[in-house]
């Protein structure tokens, strides 16, 4: 679940970068886990509810883990609201981070502009991602 919101967070404010603008037009909050939308985590248990992902709960090494899957009755529905552009984009996201653990998509984003200026519970700026190393967007 906390990967999940991380790849959401980086498709964002990469292509914010990008275009100047916001993907999702949703706003970050930093939280200790952050940044996460205020509404990411009413989306995944509304997506649930709808029989649109499958959420698996598990414990390991004394952790529990929240594994994200979309359901089978799901995959065949077509995503028209993401153009081919944005939807390129999150492909190459995931296939940067999809082999890495958790902990590291964590404090990758934790050490980006965005996260760093923030204070506490606060909105984290969209417009502090344009100052990153094009190579620390994502």
């Amino acid at each position: 679940k906390t990967k999940l919101a991380k790849l959401v967070y980086l498709s964002d404010f990469a292509w914010f970068y990008k275009h100047l603008q916001s993907m999702s037009g949703m706003q970050y909050r930093k939280i200790q886990y952050g940044p996460v939308p205020d509404a990411y985590f009413r989306a995944v248990d509304e997506l649930e509810e709808e029989g649109k992902i499958v959420v698996d709960r598990k414990k390991a090494d004394g952790k529990e883990m929240i594994i994200i899957s979309e359901s089978d009755s799901n995959k065949k529905q077509k995503l028209d609201f993401v153009s081919n552009e944005e939807a390129s984009l999150i492909k190459e996201i995931h296939n940067k981070w999809k082999d890495k653990k958790t902990a590291e998509i964590v404090n990758f984003t934790h050490n980006q502009l965005p996260y760093l200026i923030a204070d506490d519970e606060e909105i984290i700026s969209y417009a502090l991602i344009t100052q990153e190393d094009p190579h620390e967007v994502y």
